[in-house]
């Protein structure tokens, strides 16, 4: 019993979407640490000074309603806290991650579109029904055994 389970999670395991499935939830942790970044390091800090030298790891609400100079002057204190700085930092980052998918999925779109759009290749041919070869669908008579494909015509309307 336990070696069927065994063998039933090795194919599982082993089989090309659990591989690129594992990929995928790296390269995304990796992702959102560099939109991590770019939020609270390149974006944030211009946008602070826009509003006066606001640091938004420093916008709080202390719920016992004593004012602390700092985020982690509170949290010493282990007061309760509302951190709504560290919130717009944190939508900040869903909004790029949203973003950039958002492009993503758009130009797979579009490059499947283009892909589907493209015409078959064989909707113009059609098989002799004596040698089974392939001939354009328009002929009267195959160029292989020189049948007739008047009877094709006919079956066509």
């Amino acid at each position: 019993m336990a070696s069927k389970f065994i063998k039933e999670f090795k194919e599982f395991a082993i089989k090309g979407n659990m591989i690129e499935l594992a990929i995928g939830v790296i390269i995304g942790g990796a992702f959102g640490k560099v939109v991590t970044s770019i939020v609270n390091d390149l974006v944030m800090p211009p946008i602070g000074l826009l509003l006066g030298r606001v640091n938004f790891k420093d916008l709080y609400i202390a719920l016992n309603g004593t004012h602390y100079p700092t985020l982690a002057q509170a949290q010493e204190n282990k007061v309760v806290t509302l951190n709504y700085g560290l919130f717009v930092s944190t939508l900040l980052d869903f909004l790029i991650v949203a973003f950039v998918i958002f492009i993503a999925v758009k130009q797979l779109n579009r490059l499947r579109r283009k892909e589907e759009a493209k015409p078959d290749p064989k909707a113009n041919i059609q098989e002799c029904p004596e040698c089974l070869s392939e001939i354009p669908r328009k002929a009267s008579r195959c160029k292989y055994c020189t049948a007739q494909l008047h009877s094709l015509d006919v079956e066509r309307g």
